[in-house]
């Protein structure tokens, strides 16, 4: 999946897989309610699309603070509810009395028509939906004209809220980075593919107890062990076993290129290098941002990726002794296809996809956010997943790539409300009372 979804997030994550890899997700990361945030570990890989990217138009960097819509009112979800259904489902507010604007209705639209095939096929984990329920919607979805977007919405979905709609909104972008595809003076950072050695082991097929669970790793004599961690690979031990897909002339970009699990190379000749998640080495994922920020490392203001490469770049001996405090090590493929690419294998478009934890968004569904800053407020699609992005109401904005993408995705930290889309008629079913 995830592009690997937030750089330029605020003060890194301090999440870990535990070197579980979970079924949804690569190395995860955990959501911090803080103001500021780590960036997103990488994201599963998806399988190649040959649909067209959408165009970014980005607006300025420096976020409007807005007042979010009050939630609708509801019980307290049950203490370890699962999924969406078992959180509780309540009506939103009439979807025309939404403050939807006309480019957002209109990149939603082109994003929920992509997601149409997918949204019917799949199996809806969060307990809401049948693939049925999205039929209807996407036949019109081929055909509206995006000129009447707003409309689309309006009248094939209604607005549910799923606990109490206090949501929390990060951001991820693609970065692009200066690279090469051979080895030459200024250019010698290797960019890895997935090693010949790392093998991947499902525990659920030695116990019903771990379906589900996996865990990487290599063989060493008649031993399973852990895969190399990133201070062994940065040592060489990956020689002969992985392919260099590529090089790059910066430590720093590449440890956060990997954070994100998906970016750009820009080539010497001009041209661009896409590259995405191919695999991980299984160990645990450590933010470095909650580290330094413990140790006293990171001033006001500083509690960013813009302010963690700095320091890095500072003080480059002890930023990569940092760095490797960090095991987890991303390993790449080049995309051929447009991209990047989310968890349901298709391309991901700035300003409208976002991550979300599928057992309790459907993947394909739009949601609205009303956040305590403008440029999150809005119509956006579940197209994403990320290994941290966990539980009601938790969504990871993209906003594409560039100098403004990395800004705002460094920066988004949104607070507010969110109400799903799902098609009319289906609150009514959750809803009714069981038959006597």
């Amino acid at each position: 999946m995830r592009l690997w979804g937030a750089v330029a997030l605020a003060a890194l994550l301090s999440a870990c897989s535990g070197g579980i890899v979970p079924p949804e997700a690569g190395p995860g990361r955990a959501p911090a309610p803080a103001p500021a945030r780590e960036p997103t570990p990488a994201r599963e890989p998806s399988r190649p699309s040959s649909l067209p990217e959408t165009p970014v138009h980005l607006p300025a960097r420096q976020p409007t603070p807005a007042t979010p819509l009050a939630a609708m009112p509801a019980s307290a979800a049950p203490t370890g509810a699962t999924n969406a259904a078992a959180s509780g489902v309540v009506a939103g507010p009439a979807l025309n009395t939404l403050p939807i604007g006309q480019e957002s209705a209109e990149r939603a639209l082109a994003a929920y028509r992509l997601s149409c095939s997918s949204l019917q096929r799949r199996t809806d984990s969060t307990g809401l939906t049948q693939g049925a329920d999205w039929a209807e919607s996407c036949r019109a979805a081929a055909s509206w004209p995006a000129r009447d977007a707003r409309n689309f919405f309006v009248r094939y979905f209604e607005t549910v809220q799923i606990g109490d709609g206090k949501a929390f909104a990060t951001g991820y972008y693609e970065p692009e980075i200066h690279g090469c595809r051979e080895r030459r003076p200024g250019c010698e950072v290797p960019i890895y593919g997935v090693p010949s050695d790392l093998i991947d082991v499902d525990l659920g097929l030695f116990s019903d107890d771990l379906k589900g669970k996996k865990i990487r790793g290599r063989v060493e004599g008649r031993n399973f062990v852990p895969y190399f961690d990133r201070t062994a690979i940065e040592e060489g031990r990956l020689q002969g076993r992985a392919p260099v897909i590529a090089y790059a002339n910066d430590p720093v970009e590449i440890f956060f290129l990997q954070v994100q699990g998906s970016g750009r190379l820009r080539l010497p000749d001009g041209g661009v290098m896409r590259i995405g998640y191919a695999g991980q080495n299984g160990r645990d994922y450590t933010g470095i941002g909650k580290l330094m920020r413990d140790r006293g490392l990171l001033g006001p203001g500083q509690a960013s990726m813009q302010g963690i490469m700095a320091y890095l770049r500072e003080h480059p001996e002890e930023g990569r002794a940092i760095m490797r405090e960090n095991k987890s090590f991303v390993f790449f493929k080049e995309l051929t296809g447009p991209g990047p690419l989310g968890a349901m294998g298709l391309p991901v478009t700035g300003w409208t996809s976002a991550a979300v934890d599928p057992k309790f968004v459907p993947l394909g569904a739009p949601a609205f956010l009303s956040m305590d800053r403008t440029d999150a407020t809005g119509l956006w699609v579940a197209q994403d997943t990320g290994g941290a992005i966990k539980g009601a109401n938790r969504f990871d904005t993209f906003w594409g790539a560039g100098d403004d993408a990395r800004a705002i995705a460094g920066g988004m930290s949104a607070r507010g409300t969110a109400w799903l889309l799902l098609p009319k008629g289906v609150l009514a079913r959750l809803t009714a009372a069981p038959a006597p």
